[in-house]
């Protein structure tokens, strides 16, 4: 029963982690660009929801606050492409990676300076509340993690291979000058894509929230999520999920079979063999183009 306990809390944490691949590859599906930003936005969404739902700062209701900070970060997303990516236009990807990175360093700087330094935490309906299966226990938050992560993944996967939109983006991806030709309008698809992945990444931080603390350095637990993103194959979906449930399992096993340090650093060792012998990622697949 502890093993299968160890399970479920190392599922509800890589589902976190899957959520935040998930951002990273939504973005590299659609522009081939890798925004190490991603767990900072993830950070910045559990904070924007903090600073609504609250009652020492604004204090509205959970399930007000909630669309108002899905809109927020996806307008955050957008102003990011608009403001920022396209300003590189014509520069290598290294350009694009670096700038993501420094976006994320003024993400937490800003969010140091609004929110402080020290953990917060989200009051939200779920808080305390449990339900027991047998001798396991699980909190709603844990529960709602899960749930609310595969419903999302399964969405997003239907949404890129059955719809047109879907289907833009993956043009844009392969060749922007085609799709320009074919009538895509790529510079529209792609804002719509990182305000998809700021949605994204307010979910992840709305959901690890309600699991624990949040201060400005969480954004760091990006790391993870772009190991989970290699893992399960970096143009995969339920890739992306897949990896962040592998992090999240392995985490919890190692620190209680090996040793406790060894939890930070076991998902970096499976990525390394991942990358040396499986390079393309656990659940990469050939795919034929349709567009």
């Amino acid at each position: 029963m502890d093993n299968l306990q160890l399970l479920v809390n190392g599922l509800a944490n890589g589902c976190v982690y899957g959520l935040i691949a998930l951002g990273f590859v939504l973005i590299y599906k659609a522009t081939e660009a890798v925004n190490f930003a991603q767990g900072d936005l993830m950070m910045l969404g559990a904070f924007f929801t903090i600073g609504l739902t609250n009652t020492e700062y604004m204090g509205l209701p959970f399930w007000m606050a909630l669309p108002i900070s899905l809109g927020l970060m996806a307008v955050l997303g957008y102003a990011i492409d608009r403001l920022l990516i396209r300003q590189m236009f014509g520069q290598s990807q290294t350009a694009v990676v670096i700038l993501t990175i420094a976006l994320g360093f003024v993400i937490r700087f800003v969010a140091g300076i609004i929110w402080g330094h020290a953990p917060q935490t989200l009051q939200n309906p779920l808080a305390g509340r449990e339900v027991s299966f047998g001798g396991l226990v699980l909190g709603l938050e844990e529960v709602a993690v899960i749930v609310v992560t595969v419903l999302l993944t399964w969405s997003l996967y239907i949404f890129f291979s059955r719809t047109k939109l879907g289907l833009a983006m993956q043009a844009s991806s392969q060749n922007q000058l085609a799709a320009y030709y074919m009538g895509i309008p790529v510079k529209r698809v792609q804002g719509f894509v990182w305000a998809l992945a700021g949605v994204v990444a307010c979910v992840a931080g709305i959901l690890f929230a309600t699991k624990g603390s949040v201060d400005p350095a969480t954004g760091l637990i990006g790391i993870k999520g772009f190991a989970a993103a290699v893992i399960g194959g970096f143009g995969s979906l339920p890739g992306a999920l897949a990896g962040g449930l592998i992090v999240g399992v392995i985490e919890p096993f190692a620190s209680r079979y090996i040793a406790a340090g060894y939890s930070q650093v076991a998902p970096y060792a499976l990525l390394l063999l991942v990358l040396v012998f499986r390079p393309h990622g656990l659940f990469s697949q050939v795919r034929t183009k349709k567009v």
